[in-house]
């Protein structure tokens, strides 16, 4: 399924918008709880919830059932709830991924079920668009074209943005920085 029309730009507007609120500058790397807090959003570990053990077992029945969730509280407030058992790469990123639906006002109305526990969730459209914010979220456009014009690796971004090297290649792929730069070099080259 492919993103509305302009999304895409959208998104890097709002990413941009939201690290110029949190006075981040293209060194920093985005922490998705602060983020999630600056937007007044409360972000709890699940184990607060439930046992630890009800976690492991959900992980042991299926590996990605569970990373983190929404809640909409009185007076539009929001919770977050993520899986503790995560790295922090992945954590920054599943919080990031929360905070994208929020910003994009996405309501979840599909009730689905795994085992005995049911959860409501988002249509595919939503999911992708907060896939793509929260990319944004977590390394805008500006941010990455800054780390790659300093000669950052991959691997080098991901350590210092609490992002997993995929991620980092992934944005680096679908943002067509790759290509802006060496038409950088090639300009400066003539």
């Amino acid at each position: 399924m492919a993103l509305r029309r302009g999304f895409k730009a959208e998104a890097e507007r709002l990413a941009k918008d939201l690290w110029s609120e949190m006075s981040l500058t293209p060194n920093d790397g985005m922490d998705a709880v602060k983020l999630a807090e600056h937007l007044h959003c409360i972000v709890r570990p699940a184990d607060a919830l439930v046992d630890i053990g009800k976690l492991e077992e959900l992980r042991r029945i299926q590996r990605d059932a569970f990373f983190a969730c929404t809640f909409k509280l009185p007076g539009n407030r929001y919770a977050i709830v993520f899986n503790p058992l995560m790295s922090d790469k992945r954590r920054n990123s599943d919080i990031a991924h929360e905070v994208a639906h929020i910003v994009l006002g996405h309501n979840f109305s599909r009730l689905e079920r795994l085992g005995s526990i049911a959860f409501l969730s988002g249509e595919k459209q939503q999911e992708e668009e907060a896939a793509w914010l929260s990319g944004c979220l977590l390394l805008p456009r500006f941010a990455l074209v800054h780390d790659l014009r300093q000669g950052k690796t991959p691997a080098t971004i991901a350590r210092n943005r609490i992002l997993s090297k995929d991620m980092v290649e992934y944005r680096i792929r679908v943002t067509g920085v790759t290509r802006q730069l060496a038409a950088e070099r090639r300009r400066r080259v003539s």
